[in-house]
This record gives C-alpha cells, sequence and structure tokens, in this order.
C-alpha cells in the first residue's frame, strides 16, 4: 500500500460568527492520499474545498479531528513549527500566479529560498533548473509582464517546487488560462506526479478534475469520494450554477 503523506480523520472546522452562532465550515473529513497520486478535491462555492485546502497547507488549525501531514501531527507543533513544515513539506500554487513583477522569473522562483541559508549562487542554481524543468529555461530574465499565462503559471509552478516539497496544493490553477494552456498545465501536474510528488489540486470544473488519478467532491463541509468511473459526480447541480468561474 503506498504511504500517505496527507492523512485526516474526523477532520473538522467551526468558525465563530458573532458571541453565539457558530458556522460549521468542515465536518468528519476523512482522507487518505498516498505518496505520487494526483488527487482533486471538488466542490460549488461555499461546500468547504478552500477551508479544506488551508487545514491541509498548514495556513489554519482544525476544531477537532488530527491531520497527519507527512507523517507529523500538526496539533503537536506550534506557529513556527507550522510554518518550517509548510516551508520543507508543501508548494502552494495559486489561479492568480502570485508572482512578484518588479522580479524576473529567475528572482521570482528562487525567492522561497531567500528564507533559509542558501547562498545566493545556489539559489540561483536551483531556481535555473527549477525553471528549466517546467520548460521555461530561456525565459529565466523575463518578468511576469513579458510572459504568457501559461508560461507565469509554469514560473509559479516551478517556485512551488523549488524546496523540492513532496506536497504541491494547487488552487484552481488553471482558472485563469484559456483551454489548450490550461491542459498543458494539467499534463505537467501528471509529469510531476509520475515524477514522485503528490498532486492535491482543488478546482469547482469537473473537466479539471478528471484528470486526477481520484476525485473528491465536497458539499456542506463533508466529503465524498467520487466512483471509479471519473465522471462527473452525481452530486453535482444539472446546470451551471454554484460552479462558476472563481468559485471556492
Amino acid at each position: 500500500m503506498t504511504e500517505a503523506v496527507i492523512e485526516t480523520r474526523g477532520l473538522g472546522k467551526v468558525y465563530s460568527a458573532g458571541t453565539e452562532a457558530e458556522v460549521v465550515a468542515l465536518r468528519d473529513v476523512h482522507m487518505s492520499i498516498g505518496r505520487g497520486e494526483f488527487v482533486a478535491i471538488m466542490g460549488p462555492s461555499g461546500s468547504g474545498k478552500s477551508t479544506l485546502m488551508n487545514l491541509l497547507g498548514c495556513l489554519d488549525t482544525p476544531s477537532e479531528g488530527v491531520y497527519l501531514c507527512d507523517g507529523v501531527d500538526i496539533a503537536t507543533l506550534d506557529a513556527e513549527q507550522r510554518a518550517q513544515l509548510r516551508l520543507r513539506t508543501i508548494g502552494f500554487v495559486f489561479q492568480g500566479f502570485n508572482l512578484l513583477t518588479r522580479m524576473d522569473a529567475l528572482e521570482n522562483v528562487a525567492m522561497p529560498l531567500s528564507y533559509s541559508e542558501v547562498p545566493r549562487a545556489e539559489r540561483l542554481r536551483r531556481a535555473q533548473a527549477a525553471l528549466e524543468a517546467v520548460g521555461l529555461g530561456t525565459r529565466v530574465h523575463h518578468r511576469p509582464s513579458e510572459l504568457s499565462g501559461g508560461q507565469q503559471q509554469r514560473v509559479a509552478i516551478a517556485r512551488a517546487l523549488i524546496n523540492s516539497p513532496p506536497v504541491l496544493l494547487a488552487d484552481e490553477p488553471t482558472g485563469a488560462l484559456d483551454t489548450k494552456t490550461g491542459e498543458e498545465i494539467l499534463a505537467l501536474f501528471k509529469r510531476l506526479r509520475d515524477d514522485g510528488h503528490t498532486v492535491v489540486l482543488i478546482t469547482h470544473d469537473p473537466e479539471v478534475a478528471v484528470h486526477a488519478d481520484r476525485v473528491f467532491v465536497m458539499r456542506d463541509g463533508e466529503l465524498h469520494e467520487q466512483n471509479e468511473s471519473n465522471r462527473v459526480p452525481d452530486i453535482a447541480p444539472p446546470d451551471a450554477g454554484p460552479w462558476t468561474e472563481g468559485a471556492t
């Protein structure tokens, strides 16, 4: 059996909405994601998938349950330790790329290493290698404004890979891209999976989710695993409804 790099047991999240009211954003989530898997988590706006991503990314802490990230129980860590775990274990890819406009591609990719004691020359060498790995070896000195949307997303993926994290969390990574470019980014995620990375993709789009090995569906804070046919899940609404661009 593949070793689990992400495992949750009864994970829940409750937010306070005033002196008495509470909002249950996530309830009783059990999931296990193996090393080298490509998994999609999909759901309409308000379903809880963004809350789940924040918990998996150690950006927030659960109200109940257990989360083991690469074998580490998150509940045993303080804020600084969670930040260190996040830095070495998780790479983040976002819909909006989140690149610094004043820096070129090489500097953007090298930036996460500036928080460590890695010498500048080594940071740039690693950034160059990461950009070559995503097919941008000839664009290293281009700024974001000089790159297409797909190229910017490749820079963002290279940046997420710079610390060689075992897990990549991708939040709507194709949402700002045209169909052809989105397909290229999804193909890149498949290659990263084949190289041993665990890829967790958050999406509202069933056509994106079907590229994953397994698909989970969030609905009203609960997690359901899709059947093996890997088709649009039965619990999805029949029309666009809340399944719209940028939904969380």
